[in-house]
Parts: structure tokens; C-alpha cells; sequence
């Protein structure tokens, strides 16, 4: 025998976290800094600042991380210091006044599914818009004292961190989270052990660790699957925002939708109304079901009521190709067991995530998200309209503009993106019900008192901060990415807070094209070095690693700011956070936004540049389509002019040229002797009080509950009342009226639908029309309706105009005579054709029901 010279496993290591202990008298910063509350109180955040600078600025601005790293001689020095610590006692007071109000209960409920929150950069559970708009949504919740519980995952790795190569490629750096150092808390049992959810997969248990954030007065759950109970292929699950393959993706939604739902069993939560940021968390509708019928011994049908009257679907995708689409046999693996709970037919349910049941197409999560929920809605007025047309598959008897498909625009948390220095101001020249009512236009309206020169003053100190934080934040990058270290001081020489600054910074998908600029880089290059007039565009965004479009287009912009008379005039910012985000939406002067028509569904950024006295110049998509008022901004028109998607971005660049030269620059530099613009500032000025009330959180919060929640919470108490009473009863009426819906007969019909239209005083000759049906067995009431419609020539599909309904004047046994004397309103050549629907007053919408019979 030869003896080895070595002989050794692998170690398995686990998480040991060392960390100072507080004394008494700053035991309130560990409580505070645990709750993200701190991340709108500019007090505190100065508070953490004046602990140790230097400690701070080291762990990122973390708190938590600060607090445990405080050494001995410093927290001496602190504990001799009267002022700071009644500065602390101070502010621990108002945090807890202010999480000790109740929550609102006149209010209904709500519980909230997404798969990212940003909430803090220091937080890593977000990727982009979707994640910031969901945690701006939980602060505004608890401001407006919302009983709301958040749903999502913890996640090891997060997005990733973006660094960029000598040759400009993104490179994408997965770093793993301490959770020990970051504003979270273990979920314990009665034991004083951390919760474990157990997870029923179809041939596994997975377990998930509960966390929890304190988001000032409500919490957020989150679930993590790395620890040891599971498999390495489970812990995967939450180790990636986005990452990993179809399976995982499958994976990770059946847990945020099944698990989210046991997870809240788990706790003891019920809430009034179950709503899903995006079709990620649709498959809360099926657990619900499970328990439904499993526990309260309901059937299918009375189950699906009982789910569908407290669900609301929030789409943020205005493409069908952004949803999330599954194949039949994914879907198996890790339904089948489900279904089967559920008790109906694996047909029956792949039907549900179908628009053409019967078909053999992929499963998608939003169609089954419409379909077990009663209300959907859009995220900006514009993508209300973009999301009926593209869902109204899933109803083919009706037309988009028909469908219950309803919006609300997105908009943002002020308190935590307008800056400190702007928020001085406003809290100086405003009511002081300024922040409980943002929302009230004629509050905004007093920045017109405020002198022109305090406006210039508050823009010349964001732009101050924001290039002092870039020479500070990116000089050390430059000069270990670049191969000429010249080049970069020279850069840095070039960039200050005396030109007219333009940001672009948002995800690097091609249909934002961030291209448009360099189409004509002479023009541009005029544009830049003026040295009256100078600008500096300043870019930054991460591409998904999957995306090589949106990777090139980095890599191109980065080459092109490289160029000699580019140099500090075009610069683009690496690794784009919650963090670089607030200094660019209010330090730049312009917000350029320049998405693909009908492809942006909301966007948010350019609302925070506007409550930080920055001017938008966007194409009228997403949210700029309704909040563009003129004279406060500059816009592209919204309509395309070329049909060919490359005449169209040659036509917008060319705009974008021409605004920038003949109308932005020239206003900006149009300087007085006090050395500012004034038609600058009274755009400014037009832009807060013309546009600021009108997307912050605090009216898209008003907006949920009178648009959506209430009517939800509402319909929810009458559904589930005496025992389900009333859900036995709709499920009862639909399966019979389902069964015999065929078997009506049309026995007669006439409409003429010629008329003559007098458009000087409105007069029009009456259009006369009746429908005899006979109904035989069916129970259900019915409604007749003339539906009118204009044929698109460049489209070839009909153009819904308007409905006129019948009225039922006659009933002979089973036979129902209706009479229209309705006229068409509107003049020109139109199509027509006469619908029956089945009619009840307990369906919240004829889309919950939308059987429908052409009268051909």
C-alpha cells in the first residue's frame, strides 16, 4: 500500500455572523435600520452619515452593515457626543409615531404577489422598473396606512452587478448577499426558531426559509431556498433574479404563486383582495382553488367565483412575446399533482392558460392569471388600451374597447426620489399637508411663488452633486477598465455642472433605442461642442445577459464616447442601481426617453426627474402620452408615420436633432444678467405644478381602491356570505345556462341600419329593428344588441364604433320579442351584426361570463 501524501473532503460552509453589539443608547439605530423606513427620512439617512463616514461610505451606505462594524473608540466617542444622541432620540421618536398609527380600516385588505421589489440598493431583490414601481408601491402603502402584506422571494445572488471590459462589453458579476448585514429579519416560531415553509412540489417537499422587511408600517415575506434541507437543485430557485433556465423560471412561479399562498396560511393571513404584480405570480390562483375545494368542500366552479371576486391582474408587458409562455409537458411535471386536488380534467386546465381552448398552444401565465381574476389592468392609460387589444383573444365575442380591462398609471414614491434638497423646498413653500395630499393639484400650484432664483439655485446643487459623485463613484473603474489613463482625466476635465445636462439611463432593451442619438454623429458632434452652448449626454442601464442586442448597444455607445471630440461630452455610467438612479433623475436638466411606440408600458424615471425640477423630452408612450402638458416638456408625437421601423427611428432621430437645437438648448442658455434662464425655470415651474400632482404613489394608491379594491372587497363579502351562498348560486345559474346555451333559437330578426345623419343639429331619423328568440329550457335572462363596426383599410379588421341594446317588449312562453329604435350615431360607412349574450346582475362584467351568439 502507498500512502497518499493527502487526504481531504471539502468543507461545507455556513453563514457566522460577528458583529458589534449597540450599546443601550443606540439600540434604536439596529431597530431603525431594519426597517426600510429610513430610506425616505432624509434625518435618519444623516444621522447614519455623522456615525462614521467612512464606515458608512465603505458598506455602500448600508446601515445594518455600519451598525455591525462600529468599532469600540468610535462608539465611545458617539456615546459622549449630547447633541447626535438627542438627535437619535429624536428621530427614533417620529419613527415610532409613526408605524404606531393604525392602518385605515375603512379600507379593505390587500395582499401582494411580485417576483422583485427595489426598495433599497442595498437590498438586491429587484432588477429594473418592475421591481422599483412594486417598492414604491409597499412605502405608499404604509404612508397611506394601507393593511397590505407583500409576497416575494430573498434572493442569494440577486441581479447582477455590472462592470464593463476595456472594449466596452457588459460584463455581468453575481455577487452573493450577507444576509446578516442587509434590512432583513427571520420569521420565528414559538420556539425561537426561524420558519421554514415546507412547499409540496410534484415528487419533493421544498423548503423555504421565511424572511421578513419591515416597509415602515406593513411587512414583506420573503422565501429562500438555499439551505440545506433542499437539493442543490432547489436551492438554485432563489439564488437569481431572472436567471437560470425555463425550468427554473417554472419553478421559481410555482413558488411565488403556490407557496406565496401557503406561505400567508402559514402565518395566519387573509386578506380581502389577492392581487398579482405581472402574470410571475399567477398560480396563487390555483392554490386558492385547492384550498377552496379542499377545505371548505366548495366545487370547481364555486370555488373559481369565490377566487375570482377578491383577484386583481396587473399587466406591466405591452407585447404578447414578453409574457411568460410554458410548455404543455413543464406544465405537467409540476401541476399535475395540483390539478388533480383541484379535480378537473388536465385539458380543463391547460384550457386556462390558453386563448384558444382546445388548441395545442403553450400555457400562459397571464391568460391564466385574466382568467382567475375578475379585474386586469394596465400600468399608464395608453397600455390600457395597448392590454385590451392584445388579451381580447381570450374573449372573442367582444372587441378590445368593450373589455373590463382597465388601468391605472403608474407613478412614484416622492418622499423617497424627490431629493432632500428638493423636498426643503417644497416642505418650505407648501401646506403642510403637503405629503398626506400630493395628490391635490393647488398645493403644487404655490412653486409659482417661489423666486425664479431659488428654482436655478436647487438645479445648480443637484448638478453639483451628481458630476461630484461621478468624478468620486467612477474616476477609480475608468482608470482600471481603460488602457489610457489620459484619456480619462482628460474625460473628467470635461464633465461639470455648467452645461446643459441630458440623462438616459433606464434597461438596455433595443425597443428603448438609446441608438436614435448616433445616426448622424457630425450633427451630434456639432450638437456637443459648441463651446457657447456645451451639452453632455450622460448614459447608463444594464442589458439582461441573455440579451446580445441590448449588450451591443452598450458596447457601441461606450466605443463611440471613446472618440476624441466625444470625449466627457458622451459618458456612460456602469452598474445603474436604485442609488446611481436618484442621482441621475435629479441631477441632469433633461430626461430623454425614446421607446418604440406602444412598447413602453408606463416608465417611471422621467416622474421622478419631475418632482426634481428635471424636464422630460420623451415620445408620447407609456405615462408621458397622458402627462405631457405643453409648454412643461417636449414630446414626440405618439402616432407612427412609417410603417418600416427604420424610417420611423430615422424620422425620430431627426426630431430629437431639431428639438434639442432650435427649442431645448437655445431655452436653457438663454441667460439673463443673474446668470439663469427664465423661460427655463417657468417650464420648470410649468412641469411640478402641472404634472407633479398627478403621478406620485399616492394617487395611483386612491386610484387601486376606487378603481379596483373596493368594488373587489365588495363583491368578495357578497360572494362568500351565508356559506358561500351567493357563489353557489352564479356557478349554479352559469353551468346551466352553459349547458343549454346552444339550444337557443333564433325565430326571426330584421334591423335596418340605413339612416340619415344631420350633422348641423343632431337630428336623426330613427333605425328600426326586432329579434324574436325563442329560449326553450334556459333560465337565463337575455340581451340583444346591435354592434356597429368600421373596417380598417390598412388593418382589414373592424374598428368597433358603438352597441345599441334592444328591448325585450314581448314574452310569449319561451319567446322573447325584442325592438330597437336606436340610431347609429356616427355618420359614414359602417358594418353591423346583432349579438345575444346571457344576462345577469350579479356578474361583475360580461367578460366574467362571455358567451356569446351571432345572429348571422
Amino acid at each position: 500500500m502507498i500512502i497518499q501524501t493527502s487526504n481531504t473532503n471539502s468543507p461545507v460552509w455556513r453563514d457566522v455572523h460577528v458583529h458589534s453589539i449597540l450599546p443601550e443608547e443606540l439600540r434604536p439605530l439596529e431597530e431603525i435600520a431594519h426597517n426600510i423606513w429610513w430610506t425616505w427620512s432624509d434625518e435618519t439617512k444623516d444621522i447614519f452619515n455623522l456615525l462614521d463616514i467612512e464606515e458608512y461610505e465603505k458598506n455602500d451606505k448600508n446601515p445594518v452593515a455600519l451598525l455591525h462594524n462600529l468599532n469600540t473608540e468610535r462608539t465611545e466617542e458617539l456615546l459622549n457626543d449630547k447633541s447626535l444622541l438627542d438627535r437619535i432620540a429624536n428621530v427614533y421618536k417620529s419613527y415610532k409615531d409613526y408605524v404606531n398609527v393604525p392602518y385605515n380600516s375603512n379600507r379593505p385588505s390587500i395582499a401582494y404577489f411580485s417576483m422583485e421589489y427595489g426598495l433599497s440598493h442595498v437590498l438586491k431583490i429587484y432588477s429594473g422598473g418592475l421591481g422599483v414601481l412594486a417598492g414604491d408601491y409597499l412605502k405608499e402603502a404604509s404612508d397611506s396606512r394601507v393593511n397590505m402584506t407583500a409576497v416575494g422571494f430573498l434572493y442569494r445572488q440577486g441581479y447582477f452587478t455590472q462592470s464593463l471590459s476595456i472594449d466596452g462589453q457588459q460584463i455581468a458579476n453575481y455577487e452573493q448577499q450577507n444576509f446578516g448585514n442587509i434590512p432583513i429579519s427571520p420569521v420565528l416560531d414559538n420556539h425561537g426558531v426561524q420558519m421554514v415553509l415546507e412547499v409540496p412540489f410534484h415528487d419533493r417537499i421544498v423548503y423555504a426559509n421565511i424572511w421578513k422587511v419591515a416597509v415602515g408600517r406593513i411587512s414583506l415575506y420573503l422565501m429562500d431556498t438555499d439551505l440545506e434541507l433542499n437539493s442543490d437543485y432547489d436551492r438554485f430557485i432563489t439564488y437569481q433574479l431572472y436567471g437560470g433556465d425555463w425550468e427554473n423560471r417554472m419553478k421559481q412561479e410555482y413558488l411565488l404563486g403556490v407557496g406565496g399562498i401557503l406561505l400567508l396560511k402559514k402565518l395566519g393571513i387573509k386578506k380581502d383582495v389577492y392581487h398579482m404584480n405581472e402574470g410571475h405570480a399567477a398560480l396563487i390562483g390555483a392554490q386558492r382553488l385547492v384550498d377552496y375545494i379542499n377545505e371548505d368542500k366548495l366545487s370547481f366552479n364555486e370555488a373559481m367565483e369565490v377566487v375570482r371576486a377578491s383577484t386583481l391582474y396587473t399587466v406591466h408587458t405591452p407585447v404578447p412575446a414578453g409574457h411568460d409562455y410554458f410548455e404543455e409537458g413543464l406544465i405537467h411535471k409540476y401541476m399535475g399533482p395540483l390539478v388533480e386536488k383541484i379535480g378537473i380534467s388536465w385539458q380543463q386546465f391547460m384550457d386556462m392558460g390558453r386563448d384558444n381552448p382546445g388548441s395545442h398552444d403553450k400555457f400562459s401565465m397571464s391568460v391564466f392569471a385574466l382568467k382567475t381574476a375578475q379585474e386586469a389592468n394596465g400600468v399608464s392609460k395608453l397600455h390600457g388600451f395597448v392590454s385590451q387589444e392584445m388579451f381580447q383573444p381570450v374573449w372573442k365575442g367582444y372587441f378590445p374597447e368593450e373589455l373590463h380591462v382597465g388601468y391605472v398609471t403608474n407613478g412614484i414614491h416622492l418622499p423617497t426620489w424627490a431629493s432632500s434638497s428638493a423636498k426643503r423646498l417644497y416642505e418650505n413653500n407648501f401646506d403642510d399637508t403637503f405629503y398626506e395630499d400630493q395628490s391635490n393639484p393647488a398645493i403644487w400650484e404655490k412653486i409659482f411663488e417661489v423666486p425664479d432664483e431659488d428654482v436655478w439655485a436647487l438645479r445648480m446643487h443637484l448638478k453639483e452633486k451628481l458630476v461630484t459623485y461621478i468624478k468620486s463613484q467612477f474616476t477609480d473603474g475608468w482608470l482600471q477598465n481603460q488602457a489610457k489613463p489620459t484619456q480619462i482625466l482628460s474625460m473628467l476635465s470635461q464633465i461639470n455642472s455648467k452645461s446643459l445636462i441630458i440623462g438616459f439611463s433606464r434597461r438596455f432593451a433595443t425597443y428603448k433605442r438609446a441608438h436614435l442619438l448616433f445616426s448622424d454623429l457630425d450633427r451630434l458632434s456639432r450638437l456637443l461642442n459648441n463651446p457657447d452652448r456645451p451639452v453632455t449626454f450622460i448614459f447608463a442601464g444594464k442589458a439582461h445577459p441573455a440579451d446580445g442586442g441590448g449588450q451591443a448597444l452598450i458596447k457601441h455607445i461606450v466605443e463611440i464616447s471613446r472618440r476624441p471630440e466625444f470625449l466627457g461630452k458622451i459618458v456612460f455610467l456602469e452598474n445603474y442601481d436604485m442609488r446611481l438612479g436618484k442621482r441621475l433623475v435629479s441631477g441632469v436638466d433633461v430626461w430623454l426617453n425614446t421607446p418604440t411606440r406602444l412598447q413602453e408600458a408606463s416608465g417611471t424615471s422621467g416622474e421622478k426627474a419631475i418632482m426634481n425640477g428635471v424636464l422630460n423630452l420623451s415620445v408620447k408612450d407609456g405615462w408621458w402620452y397622458e402627462g405631457y402638458v405643453k409648454g412643461a416638456g417636449w414630446a414626440l408625437n405618439e402616432k407612427k408615420v412609417y410603417e418600416n421601423q427604420a424610417f420611423q427611428d430615422e424620422l425620430d432621430a431627426t426630431t430629437i436633432y431639431s428639438i434639442l437645437e432650435t427649442e431645448v438648448i437655445p431655452k436653457y442658455y438663454a441667460h439673463n444678467s443673474d446668470g439663469y434662464s427664465p423661460e427655463w425655470i417657468k417650464t420648470i415651474k410649468n412641469s411640478i405644478s402641472k404634472i407633479g400632482p398627478h403621478y406620485n404613489t399616492k394617487r395611483m394608491m386612491d386610484d387601486y381602491f376606487d378603481r379596483f379594491y373596493n368594488k373587489l372587497a365588495s363583491r368578495s363579502k357578497v360572494v362568500v356570505a351565508n356559506g358561500f351562498a351567493k357563489a353557489k348560486e352564479i356557478a349554479k345559474w352559469k353551468e346551466d345556462t352553459a349547458s343549454k346555451w346552444d339550444q337557443i333559437e333564433v325565430l326571426n330578426w330584421h334591423y335596418d341600419p340605413i339612416q340619415e345623419v344631420d350633422i348641423n343639429n343632431g337630428k336623426q331619423e330613427r333605425v328600426y329593428g326586432e329579434v324574436v328568440i325563442d329560449k326553450k329550457d334556459l333560465k337565463a335572462d337575455i340581451g340583444v344588441e346591435s354592434v356597429i363596426v368600421r373596417y380598417d383599410s390598412v388593418t382589414n379588421k373592424a374598428k368597433f364604433v358603438e352597441k345599441h341594446e334592444f328591448e325585450l317588449v314581448k314574452t310569449e312562453g319561451t319567446k322573447l320579442f325584442f325592438k330597437s329604435t336606436k340610431a347609429v350615431s356616427d355618420p359614414g360607412t359602417h358594418q353591423y351584426a346583432i349579438r345575444v349574450y346571457p344576462k345577469n346582475e350579479d356578474l361583475p362584467h360580461r367578460m366574467d361570463f362571455a358567451y356569446v351568439k351571432w345572429i348571422n
